[in-house]
């Protein structure tokens, strides 16, 4: 049977806190049959049946469950693909593809029996399905930038096989037989089963995978679910992509909607535009969209999980000195860029680990007992720069930031340059803008200067960002390292903090404070979410952690 420690059910009622007091997960309402994936093709007309049309403003960069990066691509492929564990309206796991979990005494081993599931095209699903997702995650030859979450997850051997020292086949995960998946641990993880409905631990069938090719997740015909939905029209960057209800999910009964209609758009108005002409059930509002409609009662405030901020590229000529960094994270008024730019219900960001995002076993917000970092400063911000301009021997710098092709994001931008321009004399800032999948590739390659980017928690644990500025993190864009927090974020994943709740929960909080301290990164709001959802669309899941919104539950009347 399913055992939870103290330290995971606190985690997990923060995600409680977090839906129901932040995100709504049911916010009064919200929301959404056909062949599989493999065999119907063609577009579904969004006119018809219980299609729920759901705006997206970005494109689904990937569909490779292994690969993708984004919230966006996360979202579509735990449409239509389920793993061990999936979770409740309130954010809390249960059993999916796992029919029964059993752990161990000493919590390094799950035994997991799968219940009777098919994939889209009729092939069951298999304890080997998951074997061979795993070890394709950690492999270095498939390079995934998710790879450390395996370690995070705290499976045998991960880190190791990540790092080339190990074969992928030494992964602490076995299939017993084709229904008894067996996961081996190096130390306990007390949010092990929250990580399992995470969109890189989901299954892959082998042989279709193979037969697919390099064009694996590509198309309608080189992608197989095994989730509530199918996906029936997509390509790489299309504006708009269609999913099916599966006949073949274990679980059909439980889904009211026919499918699902991503629509892209980019242009606030036009979304605006397209939900009011009936285009769209679900669509994101921005800046003065916002005061037009927040009296609308199909309007919803959600804060989200997200944390915006810039990443300054440390091997880049200037922002190697921490006294520019600093100059930098305290040049621009966060309080006037949420209220007057954004208006979305986001919140001033000064701090690296969001509010409601994990609860401590002192039963508080990590928030709640930590500090506050770079506050608007302009004074101080000036001082910063005065005297990085005597370290570096300089009198002006210039940096080109760049920033996703979205209105919201460059419209958050331009205040950010006009305010650094401003506040520190001598600066200037380029913006150069590109769709997001450019933006993030560029910033993984570290072919950039500054970048506005953001994060979304993977899981209810402060580890989920504070893990990214580690030395060698694939996410540590800026290229920061320093051996005493790399020594607090190894402890507290597998060595002796990792054991001690209360120590681990403290050294957390160093770790920020060190990370702050030398301006790793420059934040700049928690999101929040303006939401339109049509009358008569119930039972759309906003979460804050992992998979932003799940459909299963949706109803369109």
């Amino acid at each position: 049977m399913k055992r939870v420690s103290k330290l995971a059910a606190l985690m997990l009622g923060s995600l409680l806190v977090f839906s129901m007091a932040g995100c709504g997960s049911k916010p009064g309402t919200g929301t959404e049959t056909t062949k599989s994936g493999s065999e119907a093709g063609g577009s579904t007309d969004a006119g018809s049946g219980k299609i729920l049309n759901v705006h997206f403003d970005v494109e689904i960069a990937s569909m490779d469950p292994q690969i993708a990066t984004d919230g966006t691509s996360f979202e579509a492929i735990a449409a239509i693909t389920e793993g061990l564990y999936s979770v409740d309206e309130a954010g809390n796991p249960i059993l999916a593809m796992a029919e029964s979990e059993e752990k161990s005494d000493d919590g390094l081993t799950y035994t997991f029996k799968l219940r009777d599931a098919q994939w889209s095209n009729g092939t069951p699903v298999t304890a080997n399905d998951f074997v061979f997702a795993w070890r394709r995650l950690v492999d270095p030859a498939v390079a995934s930038e998710y790879a450390f979450i395996a370690g995070i997850a705290g499976i045998k051997n991960a880190e190791a096989i990540t790092a080339g020292e190990v074969a992928p086949d030494q992964l602490g995960v076995t299939a017993q037989d084709d229904k008894t998946l067996v996961v081996s641990l190096d130390v306990p993880v007390p949010f092990f089963e929250s990580l399992m409905s995470f969109p890189s631990f989901l299954p892959v069938n082998e042989e279709f995978f193979t037969t697919a090719g390099d064009s694996f997740g590509t198309s309608p015909t080189t992608i197989l679910g095994n989730g509530p939905f199918i996906m029936t029209s997509y390509e790489p960057a299309a504006t708009s992509v269609t999913l099916a209800k599966s006949p073949t999910y274990w679980d059909a009964s439980k889904v009211s909607l026919d499918g699902i209609q991503y629509q892209i758009i980019k242009d606030s108005q036009q979304t605006m535009l397209s939900y009011q002409n009936g285009d769209l059930d679900v669509a994101a509002l921005s800046g003065e969209q916002v005061e037009q409609f927040q009296a609308d009662p199909e309007f919803h405030n959600i804060m989200a999980g997200y944390l915006w901020y810039m990443s300054p590229n440390q091997t880049i000529k200037g922002l190697e000195n921490v006294n520019l960094r600093k100059a930098f994270a305290l040049s621009y008024d966060k309080e006037a860029l949420a209220k007057n730019v954004l208006k979305d219900g986001s919140i001033v960001a000064d701090f690296a680990v969001p509010t409601l995002l994990a609860t401590g076993p002192d039963g508080k917000d990590f928030r709640e007992t930590t500090g506050t970092y770079f506050e608007t400063d302009k004074a101080k911000a000036l001082e910063y720069w005065e005297t990085a301009k005597a370290e570096l021997g300089v009198s002006e710098l210039k940096y080109t930031m760049i920033v996703e092709d979205t209105e919201s994001a460059i419209n958050v931008a331009q205040f950010i340059q006009s305010e650094i321009q401003t506040t520190l004399p001598g600066i200037t800032i380029e913006l150069q803008t590109m769709p997001k999948k450019n933006r993030v590739e560029r910033m993984q390659q570290g072919d950039f200067e500054i970048g506005l980017t953001r994060w979304g928690p993977d899981y209810a644990d402060p580890m989920t960002y504070l893990s990214m500025w580690k030395t060698g993190s694939p996410n540590n864009y800026g290229f920061w390292s320093n051996a005493e927090y790399d020594a607090i974020i190894e402890s507290a994943t597998k060595g002796e903090l990792a054991v001690d709740v209360d120590a681990r929960w403290e050294a957390l909080k160093k770790a920020e404070e060190i990370a702050m301290s030398e301006a790793v990164i420059f934040p700049v709001y928690q999101k929040g979410d303006a939401v339109m959802i049509k009358t008569g669309v119930e039972g759309v899941e906003f979460h804050s952690v992992g998979i932003n919104r799940i459909y299963k539950n949706a109803v369109k009347n």
